[in-house]
């Protein structure tokens, strides 16, 4: 028999056997609890936010594969600054700033689904979302602190990241 895949969207680290989970994997199966356990082991750093998961299950063996999906990066940001909305004109209004730490740590959860190939370049990307969202990094535009960046200025939080 081919393998299924079931789509469901929990909140990080609070995967129960309940819906939306249970009614979805129950016909296959399968061991429920390690779905959960191994679901809430790697949602954990996502909680609060709802999270895109994707089980593959084979239903002959009873073997599953989870995916687990990242938040958008907006999101992740208003999480770490813990603001409820972006600004509602980010060419005028700051809102909030985000600190390079900060922006690293977003960069490394979203990092599998992001274009770059470092960290470097990954903490760039997270910035030019700030710009749209009217955040601004380390106290400077995003923009600003991209050209720092660039420049090198905090290639020893960057780099030994890597």
């Amino acid at each position: 028999m081919a393998k299924s895949t079931v789509e469901v969207l929990i909140e990080g680290g609070t995967a129960t056997p309940g819906p939306p989970l249970g009614p979805a994997l129950g016909p296959f199966g399968i061991n429920m609890m390690q779905v959960v356990e191994e679901i809430n082991k790697k949602t954990a750093d996502f909680s609060g936010m709802k999270v895109p998961v994707k089980v593959t299950i084979d239903a002959a063996t009873k073997e599953f594969e989870i995916e687990i999906g990242t938040p958008p990066t907006t999101a992740l940001i208003m999480d770490e600054l813990g603001i409820e909305k972006a600004s509602q004109d980010p060419g005028l209004e700051k809102i909030a700033d985000l600190s390079i730490d900060q922006s690293l740590k977003v960069a490394r959860m979203k990092f599998d689904s992001l274009l770059a190939n470092d960290y470097k370049h990954a903490v760039k990307e997270i910035m030019g979302t700030c710009v749209s969202m009217g955040i601004t990094v380390d106290g400077k535009d995003p923009r600003e602190a991209q050209k720092i960046v660039d420049a090198g200025e905090y290639d020893d939080i960057l780099v030994e990241t890597e």
